[in-house]
């Protein structure tokens, strides 16, 4: 198997079919819009069986066992409880297509001013069940680093585990993938999951880039407005989020009542201006 290159907690690519099979069906997988995916006859057999289905509003099994970058033994409740979690599925010597998701996700984080660690928690877990500690330690050093802000390192966690515990997440979290024994590699799609603080799934995110502004409407929505500013809420009201292109888009209905609520408190304002001034004139002409 083709082995990563990184260089600055990047990864050049060196592929080979396989990589380039699953990287391309890939964008067939990530949306769940029947009328526009090929018909599955027509995919390759390797990918007909990956994807991603939402499952919003379901329970990730919080009591789940997996090993943190440390060697540690945790569940998946010590890292829920107190702030929202995007949840990512990625294994660490995978060729091509989780280190895009990983970079794409490290790009939205940085654009964003919520702080990891602070404000939310990122949970990654290999899909690959041989992978050890010692590789999610080194992933982990690598995107901290990237990352560049203080306290990343208590707010990224990278997980490993058996095949049992990463199949019941998988399945509760509508991840579908499935492995190809004559490459050693793993067919999947690309995307990243927002979860409530009790560890329910909220927002679904395809692809390899993330818009910074849609992945912090969307943690701000799963931690109910706990995070985020006035602002954001005013976006979240004009702003209406689709789970099926898993963007935020502009709700014309909810801006025109905004700017119609506005305009109403303007004039209402300037009357009580005006009728305030001429009652104070009236008075001082007796």
């Amino acid at each position: 198997m083709n082995r990563p290159k990184e260089t600055n907690g990047r990864v050049r690519i060196r592929g080979g079919r396989a990589a380039i099979l699953i990287f391309i069906a890939s964008f067939f997988l990530i949306r769940p819009a029947p009328a526009q995916a090929p018909p599955q006859q027509q995919l390759p057999p390797l990918v007909r069986d990956i994807g991603i289905d939402q499952h919003l509003n379901d329970q990730l099994p919080l009591d789940l066992m997996f090993r943190d970058e440390a060697g540690n033994t945790i569940r998946l409740r010590d890292y829920f409880g107190k702030r929202p979690v995007i949840l990512t599925f990625a294994y660490y010597q995978c060729p091509m297509l989780c280190t895009l998701v990983l970079n794409g996700l490290l790009k939205a984080m940085r654009a964003m001013s919520l702080e990891l660690g602070k404000d939310f928690e990122v949970v990654n877990i290999s899909i690959n069940p041989r992978e050890t500690f010692t590789l999610a330690v080194g992933k982990k050093n690598t995107y901290v680093k990237e990352y560049g802000r203080p306290g990343a390192e208590r707010g990224w966690h990278f997980l490993v585990g058996d095949e049992a515990n990463i199949r019941q997440a998988t399945d509760a979290a509508g991840y579908r993938y499935r492995y190809d024994p004559e490459f050693g590699q793993y067919a999947h799609a690309s995307g990243i999951m927002v979860l409530t603080p009790d560890g329910k799934f909220s927002k679904y995110f395809y692809g390899l880039e993330y818009s910074a502004r849609d992945l912090r409407l969307g943690l701000v929505e799963a931690a109910s407005g706990q995070i985020g500013s006035p602002v954001d809420q005013v976006l979240l009201f004009c702003y209406h989020y689709d789970p099926i292109s898993g963007k935020y888009g502009l709700l014309v209905t909810r801006v025109v009542q905004a700017l119609g609520t506005i305009t109403i408190l303007i004039l209402g304002t300037f009357i009580f201006v005006m009728l305030r001034r001429d009652r104070r004139a009236r008075a001082a002409a007796r």
